[in-house]
This record gives C-alpha cells, structure tokens and sequence, in this order.
C-alpha cells in the first residue's frame, strides 16, 4: 500500500461524509422552512407535519433547491401570505446554514 492510495482512500472518505452531512442538513433545512411557512399560513396540529412531508418529498422532484423553493413560495401565495420568492431565498440560506451547524454538532 502506497502513501498515495492512502491519502486517496482518505479524500474519498472524506468526501462521502461531506454528502452525507450535507444531504442531512438540506432535510432538516427543508423540515424547517416547511415549519416556518406552516406557521405563516397557520397551519396547526397534524397539518404542519403533513405539510413538512410535503415539503421534504417536493426536494426529491428535481436535482437543487428549486423546486422546494418553488413549492413553499407557490403555497403561501396560495394562502395570501404577503412574501417575496427573495425573502423565502434568504429563509432557506438561514435555514440551510442553522441546519448545517446542528450537524456538524450532531444534534
């Protein structure tokens, strides 16, 4: 075994723990923003759980934040809940940055 195969091994390990913690924080960022516009919309009980499955599920329509983007902003209109597509943007980069520390930390 080489010092090179090493090292590779390592970069490759390395990298699948990467995609692994980040594919969890773009879940628990998803969970989050789905709780925040349920709450906006007023969405109670067993609805905001339903609504976060909803969410969590729309990630998986297309490769990219876009079509999570999509769904959340599409419903609050839906709703008349006066907010901007740039606003929900910068509450998913919130999100996504909260959700990637409390990875990290492994909570």
């Amino acid at each position: 075994m080489t010092t090179f195969d090493d090292r590779e091994r390592g970069f490759e390990k390395k990298f699948v723990l990467d995609q692994e913690q980040e594919f969890k924080a773009t879940v628990r960022r998803n969970r989050a923003l789905a709780q925040w516009a349920a709450g906006l919309m007023g969405l109670e009980g067993a609805h905001i759980e339903e609504y976060t499955r909803a969410v969590v599920k729309s990630d998986f329509e297309a490769p990219g934040d876009e079509d999570v983007l999509r769904k959340v902003f599409e419903d609050l209109k839906g709703a008349g809940v006066q907010v901007t597509e740039g606003e929900v943007r910068m509450k998913m980069a919130e999100l996504l940055a909260q959700a990637r520390e409390g990875v990290r930390a492994g909570d």
